[in-house]
């Protein structure tokens, strides 16, 4: 898992002290409402494909990008489920503190584009369609929180993204 090249050169100049990213999820479904998860190499939790907004790329490209290199899976995002401001971090070996704005969309799987996952980088120890109702364990706390967010967002009729307004 490479640090991105922007974020080393902004760690030259501010070190440890927090840094304010922009991150995205994907939360897939296949054309019989499975979810496309990831097995993480990091800690070996199960989590929905996110990732790190490039400076000046757009964040639905973001996703797109994401899901290509992480699963080998084309999408489309068609909706923006979820803006969700996250908690500061301090969970890297070295001190690297950071924060994250999380933009979480719905996706579709491509019209004549693959729709089979395979481990496509070094993020990932196992890739797979799951269904809702049995997830793999263990769950990353996030992809639980995001997966409760994009159920919501569906209950409150998917009209609208759901931002959070404090605590």
């Amino acid at each position: 898992m490479a640090t991105p090249e922007f974020i080393l050169r902004l760690r030259e100049k501010i070190g440890h002290d927090l840094l304010w990213l922009i991150g995205v999820t994907a939360y897939v479904e296949d054309f019989e409402g499975r979810v496309l998860l990831g097995r993480r190499a990091d800690t070996g939790e199960w989590a929905l494909v996110y990732g790190i907004n490039e400076p000046g790329e757009e964040p639905a490209d973001t996703v797109i990008r994401e899901v290509a290199e992480e699963t080998g899976v084309d999408v489309v995002p068609v909706a923006l489920a979820s803006v969700k401001a996250g908690r500061r971090m301090t969970v890297y070996a070295n001190g690297d503190q950071t924060q994250y704005l999380d933009l979480s969309f719905v996706c579709r799987l491509a019209e004549g584009g693959s729709a089979e996952p395979r481990v496509a980088d070094d993020e990932s120890l196992e890739v797979g369609w799951f269904s809702p109702d049995a997830l793999p364990e263990p769950l990353a706390a996030s992809t639980v929180e995001r997966m409760a967010r994009i159920a919501a967002w569906r209950e409150a009729g998917a009209g609208a993204a759901l931002f959070s307004f404090g605590g």
